[in-house]
């Protein structure tokens, strides 16, 4: 018996053996495919222009230059859309959070009867939703049309995570906790304020990034309510940036000229996309130890 137990284990670290083998290759496999674009771009932003337009560039830069960033910081008009972006998103995602919260915080409390009629109504918004152009109606009445606000306000509520919050104000915060902050004399302000945001940051951080990344990558907004070349966003200005130097082409160009602004254009497409990337990327590392937390909340509990 004793040998046999030896033969099964021993095959089972074989067989995990194996597993992690295979395991191994496949994430490198999926890691080469998730981050080689993403190392081109940075790459290919570095490089001569002639040389990723003929190929020649694939993990390292080739020819290093700066051109392309050096041609974006001529354009007065990208520091205009990055400090509008930024105010988009810091003052879009403050407003979404507080929307979340008191959407969410209702919803989780037991003793709050209607709370199941409500949730029925808002999810109904997750699958319908009136279209592009009663939205544009009513952004046009509310007189928020090429004005900061058209940028916040339609999105200043997501459901979809404010059902995430609810999820975890429900199954991570104890009902104890309650009771005996009302023993202690805590009204439902300070006991959210005080015990419950507390206790939520894992949530609250991983919430607010996806908030704040969707503020920033946000163009369709723009496009749709914003007419006000002062107030578009970084993504619009990089849009329109590109556009620029492909209207300059002419017919009667020689085909020098052409290909010369084909591969400014080149160029500055990889620079743009590291340019409006960086700052969000920044964010990743200090956001990270909530993504784990996240994860490993309630992982022991039986």
């Amino acid at each position: 018996m004793i040998i046999e137990k030896i033969k099964r284990g021993k095959r089972r670290s074989y067989s995990d053996k194996i597993f992690h083998v295979v395991d191994t290759v496949i994430l490198a496999v999926l890691l080469f495919v998730f981050f080689w674009p993403l190392w081109f771009v940075l790459v290919a932003s570095f490089s001569d222009a002639n040389a990723v337009t003929t190929g020649k560039v694939l993990f390292w830069p080739v020819n290093f230059t700066l051109e392309g960033y050096t041609e974006l910081m001529k354009y007065k008009q990208l520091w205009q859309g990055y400090a509008n972006t930024i105010f988009y998103s810091v003052v879009g995602t403050l407003v979404n959070m507080i929307m979340t919260i008191c959407c969410a915080y209702p919803l989780s409390n037991k003793q709050f009867l209607p709370r199941k009629i409500i949730l029925y109504f808002c999810m109904i918004t997750m699958y319908v939703g009136g279209g592009l152009i009663p939205s544009y109606l009513v952004v046009r009445s509310l007189g928020l049309l090429s004005t900061r606000w058209a940028m916040i306000i339609p999105s200043a509520l997501s459901f979809y995570n404010a059902l995430v919050v609810r999820a975890y104000f429900m199954n991570s915060i104890p009902l104890e906790l309650q009771e005996a902050a009302t023993l202690d004399g805590a009204n439902a302000a300070q006991y959210l304020m005080k015990v419950v945001l507390h206790l939520s940051k894992p949530v609250l951080a991983v919430v607010s990034l996806y908030y704040f990344v969707g503020h920033w990558n946000d163009y369709m907004t723009a496009l749709y309510y914003i007419y006000d070349k002062d107030l578009y966003p970084l993504q619009t200005v990089l849009k329109n940036l590109l556009f620029d130097v492909t209207s300059k082409m002419d017919i009667s160009m020689d085909p020098e000229t052409v290909t010369k602004l084909l591969e400014r254009q080149q160029i500055m497409k990889y620079s743009s996309i590291i340019v409006a990337m960086v700052p969000v990327l920044a964010m990743y590392p200090f956001v990270q130890k909530y993504f784990v937390k996240g994860v490993m909340v309630g992982a022991v509990k039986g």
